[in-house]
Formats: C-alpha cells, structure tokens, sequence
C-alpha cells in the first residue's frame, strides 16, 4: 500500500506594524516631529493582518525603537520559511542622512525616523535579505522620501496645502540629528558594507524593478525572497498626516475594502493611487522573483 503524502504546511504569516507620533527629542536635536494618526495606521494594519491569520507585533511611538525593531526583523527572518508571509508596515516620519559608502559623495539615504534614532534604507533592505528564498514580503511605507531612496529634493512649498501636516522630517533637523550623532551613522552604513562584502546595496537599485516589468537588476536578482513594496509617495513628495489616518493608509484600508477588494498587487496599487490627490503619489517596486507573488490577492497566506 503506497504511503500518503504529507499534508502540505499551511503558510504562516507575520506582521510587524511601526507608528510613530513622536520621536525622542534628545536624539534629534529637540525636535520631537509630532504627529497624529501614525499610531491609528499600525494599529488599523495590525488589526488587518490579525483578521487574514496572521500573529501582529505593534510597536508604537516609545516602543518602536532601533532595538527593537530590528530585534523584530531579525525574528520573523529565522521563523519563516519558504512560502510564509511576511507584513512591514511603517507610520512615521521619513528622513535622511548623507550616504557616506556610495561612489557618489552627495547622495542621500533615506530613513525611517525610530524613536530613538533612524532605521537607514540600507539597513532595512540587509534586514529583508536574510529572509530566505521563497518568502513573501510585503512592506508599506506611510512616510515621506518612501518612493525608492531620495535623489531629489523636498516639493515646493508652494503645493503643501496649510491645514496638511507632511511626514517629513525637516532638513535642517536631518542634518542636525546626523552632524549631532556622525559617528553613529556613518558606522552603520559601513557596517553594511562590511556586510554586504565592501559595497552596499544601494536600494536605488534593489528596488528599480516595478511590478509592470520583467527586468530586475543584479542586486535584485541576488535578493532571495520575494519583496513588494507599496510606499506612500514619490521620490520628491510629502506623505501626509491625518485626523484618524494618513492619507496613504486611509486610501489604502478605503480600497482594501475589509477584504472585499478582489483583484492583485498591482490593480490595488493602481485602485490606491487613482484616490489619492496629485501632492502625494504611492509607488510599486519589487525585488526578487516576485511574477507570482504579484498575482495574488493582498495580504493572502
């Protein structure tokens, strides 16, 4: 009598959902960036991803701190396997220090703004790369420079309508904060160089192949598991603030529906960004072979 097969494992899914009010002025140079919905947005996200089977970490405001999240990271990294899901979600401000492990001396790195000091994008994407090889990844970025990793500037000041509260870290904080604490972010970007074997992955890269085309770079092909990333806005935008949520998120639960919305990946980017006004464009970006990964319906196990 031939044996039955293993029944297969059911995937398991993990959420990690950051929202920041505020951040510790004593890091950033008396700044303490107050917001007001970003607590709302991981606490809506967690509560979605709790309702598709998954377990949520929330970390809010004091609690998401570098520490701590990475410690996050790191975790879900050696849980899941081939198959699993994977949810980041981040609420907060978004800032940047100068890159100084590029070719180019005068690109700058963008930051997710932590309590007690800034997650640089070239560390977040290092965290992800230790996911193995059949993991999905979804990350959503409700924060300003969100579109891949910022080259241009901040928008005019012209667009920003008054009663909006844009989740920017200002520059002259972002440059206080980096001159205040150089050492320390200057060692992390060279500690992922080290890790990266000299050089670092620069997310402009990972991040250049948009679910609409085939072509992957290099650095993304070397990425194992599967990534998309849904961010709140282009290079050169604001994301925005709200009463209860952010602009991006309140669009996105809108479109999301309660699980209603039936389409993919890429008809919900689509469905997010046609609500959303002109100031405040979300983009797509994959890495990884992710061709089937974005066929699925959104936050499926």
């Amino acid at each position: 009598m031939a044996s039955k097969k293993p029944a297969a494992q059911t995937p398991r899914g993990l959420s990690l959902n950051l929202g920041l009010n505020s951040v510790s002025a004593g890091h950033y140079g008396g700044w303490s960036g107050e917001l007001a919905a970003c607590e709302f947005d991981a606490k809506d996200m967690a509560a979605l991803a709790t309702g598709r089977g998954m377990k949520a970490t929330l970390l809010l405001t004091k609690d998401a701190t570098r520490a701590k999240v990475l410690a996050a990271l790191r975790a879900a990294a050696k849980t899941l396997v081939k198959g699993d899901f994977f949810l980041l979600t981040y609420s907060g401000h978004g800032g940047q220090v100068p890159d100084v492990s590029g070719e180019e001396t005068d690109k700058l790195d963008e930051t997710w703004c932590l309590y007690d000091g800034q997650l640089i994008d070239d560390e977040l994407y290092l965290e992800l790369g230790k996911f193995v090889a059949g993991v999905r990844i979804l990350v959503l970025s409700d924060s300003c420079h969100s579109g891949t990793v910022v080259r241009a500037g901040p928008p005019p000041l012209g667009v920003l309508a008054p009663e909006l509260r844009s989740k920017m870290m200002p520059p002259s904080v972002a440059m206080r904060t980096y001159e205040a604490h150089k050492a320390f972010y200057d060692k992390l970007q060279q500690d992922v160089a080290k890790a990266e074997g000299g050089t670092v992955v620069d997310p402009d890269e990972a991040l250049a192949g948009v679910a609409v085309s085939t072509r992957l770079t290099k650095i993304a092909k070397r990425f194992k598991a599967r990534a998309v990333l849904i961010s709140g806005c282009q290079d050169n935008q604001s994301s925005y603030d709200g009463q209860h949520n952010g602009a991006f998120t309140g669009r996105l639960l809108t479109v999301w529906n309660r699980g209603n919305f039936d389409g993919n990946y890429a008809t919900f980017h689509a469905h997010i960004k046609a609500g959303m006004p002109a100031i405040q464009t979300p983009n797509l970006f994959t890495m990884g072979p992710v061709a089937t990964f974005l066929k699925q319906k959104p936050f499926s196990l």
